[in-house]
């Protein structure tokens, strides 16, 4: 008898261990606590699953109380939690890659699923160019239909960026540029043909050549019409939406950049040019031919080492100056123009090495967030009289004061001091088309046209 009751109450206790749960609930959005219609709450392991209603509840039964349900949702993070006989309120939060596809049009953020409009988004690391400071160059072959030409490789000279292609007949078609919701205006404003002119003006008219790369979160670009209906006209031509980074609730974080970029002198090893002794056997045979004859070049304005001989040997008076007229005295001047290969790379360039350095301070609460950086750039200049020095100091702070008012400030300030030689003046000629520069200053230019028989310090008529 009594091992029929030990049995019996072996048996009951295993039923009570394996008896269902009755599980109900309701489900609800933590951002609004609206109800979630047709949210999935399943028992982790088994086939046992339903969906919420209109009102968001559901009601299931589970295996055990040790059962462990499971409630997804799309755009939604999964939530898991214990069966048990007590109704649960389940609250489901957003995804954080869900919350990432929006649209930045500088004056809002917009879910990428109801921007009509067309569009191109660039992450600052993928843009980012080591050793380049300028970030407007950093979207070069980024985004389809942006066409970045680089017309000078001059620090601070403005790109020629197309987003629309050709909005004007008279050439004005840069894009609009909008840093954290502010428009950035351009300090002068040249047109297309300017652009590659070499005047001091092009030093300045890029808008956006004080922001620090580091600074840049991501790269907005909007491509069609409907950027006007924000910006109005300015906006024909397309705009670049730049934001820039944020502090973030949690813990405060120091960050420091540090580049270095070294720069050789161009070598005239990777061009195809005559040196000094080649050139100067062309210039025998062509005076072996009879083009290169005294009374052609004597006067002539630009006439090279004969012309440059002929001149001396036109001054020469009574053994004084100048070079005396016998075929000793000439082959000597023109052996010494055979052997002097003059380097223009050598004495026009410089071995450099240009430094950015960059750090930056960013952290916050719940309640308030802050980003601070300073960045230093020195360039001590590739060519002879040309160097760079930027600063530049970037802060933002954002509060908010309730669940609707947040209120934001932002300061952006740079600092630029710069050096390098260009154009003072151009003329045009409105019949062929001709651009002339009164005074221009090109030392890769002069060095890849420049003979190397020429003496670096000889004064001559022309070049």
């Amino acid at each position: 008898m009594f091992k029929k009751l030990l049995l019996c109450a072996i048996a009951l206790v295993g039923f009570a261990a394996t008896a269902q749960v009755k599980v109900s609930g309701v489900v609800l959005q933590a951002e609004d606590d609206e109800p979630v219609i047709g949210a999935t709450v399943t028992v982790k392991g088994s086939s046992i699953a339903t969906a919420t209603d209109l009102d968001g509840k559901f009601t299931l039964t589970a295996p055990s109380s040790k059962s462990k349900l499971v409630v997804t949702y799309v755009g939604m993070n999964p939530h898991e939690f214990n069966a048990t006989t007590k109704p649960v309120t389940i609250k489901l939060e957003s995804s954080a890659t869900q919350l990432s596809e929006v649209v930045v049009t500088g004056m809002q953020k917009v879910d990428k699923r109801l921007f009509t409009g067309a569009t191109t988004s660039i992450s600052a690391e993928k843009a980012r160019l080591d050793g380049v400071a300028d970030i407007s160059r950093s979207l070069e072959g980024k985004a389809a239909g942006v066409s970045v030409q680089n017309v000078s490789g001059t620090f601070g000279t403005a790109p020629k960026i197309r987003v629309r292609g050709a909005t004007s007949i008279y050439g004005a078609s840069k894009p609009l540029w909008v840093v954290d919701g502010v428009i950035l205006e351009d300090a002068v404003e040249i047109s297309a043909d300017d652009l590659s002119s070499g005047d001091a003006e092009t030093l300045i008219a890029s808008a956006i050549a004080g922001l620090n790369s580091d600074d840049i979160e991501s790269f907005q670009i909007l491509k069609d019409g409907s950027a006007t209906s924000i910006y109005g006209a300015r906006a024909m031509a397309g705009v670049i939406v730049v934001t820039t980074k944020q502090g973030k609730a949690g813990k405060t974080s120091i960050n420091y950049t540090g580049e270095f970029s070294y720069r050789l002198k161009p070598s005239y090893r990777d061009f195809n040019i005559c040196n000094s002794q080649e050139q100067m056997g062309i210039y025998k045979e062509m005076e072996q031919k009879g083009w290169l004859e005294f009374a052609s070049l004597a006067n002539s304005s630009s006439s090279g080492v004969y012309g440059t001989m002929y001149k001396l040997i036109d001054s020469y008076q009574n053994g004084q100056f100048g070079l005396a007229n016998t075929t000793q005295a000439k082959n000597a001047y023109l052996r010494q123009a055979e052997f002097r290969n003059t380097d223009w790379f050598d004495l026009l360039f410089n071995d450099n090495i240009t430094q950015n350095h960059s750090v930056s301070i960013a952290g916050g609460t719940d309640k308030g967030r802050f980003y601070t950086s300073l960045s230093i750039m020195n360039d001590e200049g590739w060519y002879k009289q040309s160097d760079v020095q930027r600063y530049t100091f970037n802060a933002n702070a954002s509060y908010d004061l309730s669940k609707t008012l947040r209120v934001k400030l932002l300061t952006s300030d740079s600092f630029r001091k710069q050096s390098a030689p260009g154009t003072l003046s151009q003329d045009v000629d409105v019949v062929s088309g001709e651009v002339k520069r009164g005074f221009d200053i090109n030392p890769y230019s002069y060095a890849l046209n420049t003979s190397r028989v020429t003496d670096p310090t000889a004064t001559l008529t022309r070049n």
